[in-house]
């Protein structure tokens, strides 16, 4: 199957407690290559974040994100600081002693000083049952977010395969016409031999076995028939891979350097008069399916 490797796509799940939201970038890679940016508070959900990607991406570079918004409102935790209670319960007991103050400590004097109460909130996803529901609800975005971005590299995909079949069909024709001239080429090479050499007979003295056994073995050098087989193979070949369920890009890629090796072996071996012509003509278009197949997954 030929799957596009550039692709979009955002995912927004709001629920009572939080709101994910997950956004997805593709565009061309080698190999899968995942960028990923996690909240801390989803920290632990990473590692199955990039199995999903592994199991619905084989291809290209992926950039994630996840956003992370807490919708109820954090509680309040207030901390009296033991330490330095006790050693502020010390120092007043000593001033009174000496009777620079009088009178107990109140909870105003204790707001004024910053050392003895810490107050931060309460994040509401720090309980065991809060971090496994946001993890769920993370999961489940990231997954719908690869369905949907599977469906579009899958939707570019078609349009690309409609490309390259266009192009594989005209390729394929192309060479059928080489093998055509290169026929024609072939027989007038032969007859131009047979003139010469009946030219040359009078002043020469030949074995006219000899003589036939080597206008064959010429003949044969330009003979193409190999490279046309094989070259029909790839193209049967092409077809089996795009209809198949595995992504195929690389594959394809790989076919391609073999079409155009057979292309460049029919131009070096080929004679005639619209070979050349035909050769290039071929060549410049596998280069062109080349260039789109490195879009392929």
């Amino acid at each position: 199957m030929i799957k596009s490797m550039t692709g979009f796509a955002s995912v927004t799940r709001e629920e009572d407690r939080a709101t994910v939201a997950v956004t997805i970038r593709a565009v061309n890679h080698r190999y899968l290559d995942l960028q990923l940016r996690v909240p801390q508070a989803l920290a632990a959900v990473e590692a199955d974040v990039r199995a999903l990607v592994s199991k619905h991406v084989a291809r290209g570079r992926i950039e994630l994100g996840i956003s992370l918004q807490i919708r109820q409102a954090p509680g309040v935790e207030v901390e009296f600081n033991e330490d330095f209670g006790r050693a502020l319960e010390i120092a007043l007991d000593q001033a009174r002693a000496r009777g620079l103050v009088a009178g107990a400590l109140t909870p105003g004097d204790l707001l004024r000083l910053p050392q003895a109460l810490t107050i931060r909130d309460r994040q509401i996803a720090d309980d065991d049952t809060s971090q496994a529901a946001l993890a769920a609800q993370a999961r489940a975005a990231v997954e719908q977010a690869l369905i949907d971005l599977g469906t579009m590299r899958a939707r570019e995909g078609d349009h690309l395969r409609a490309d390259l079949d266009t192009r594989r069909a005209f390729v394929a024709d192309l060479v059928e016409r080489i093998a055509a001239a290169a026929d024609e080429g072939r027989a007038a090479m032969e007859q131009r031999i047979a003139d010469r050499v009946r030219e040359l007979r009078t002043e020469l003295q030949a074995d006219e076995a000899i003589v036939a056994q080597e206008i064959v073995r010429m003949a044969a050098r330009s003979d193409i028939s190999e490279e046309v087989t094989r070259f029909r193979g790839h193209v049967s070949h092409w077809g089996a891979l795009a209809d198949s369920a595995e992504p195929c890009g690389r594959k394809l890629d790989f076919l391609l350097q073999e079409m155009n090796r057979e292309v460049n072996t029919m131009g070096s071996k080929a004679d005639g008069l619209r070979v050349s012509e035909l050769i290039i003509a071929a060549k410049a278009e596998l280069e062109k399916m080349r260039e789109q197949v490195q879009n392929a997954e």
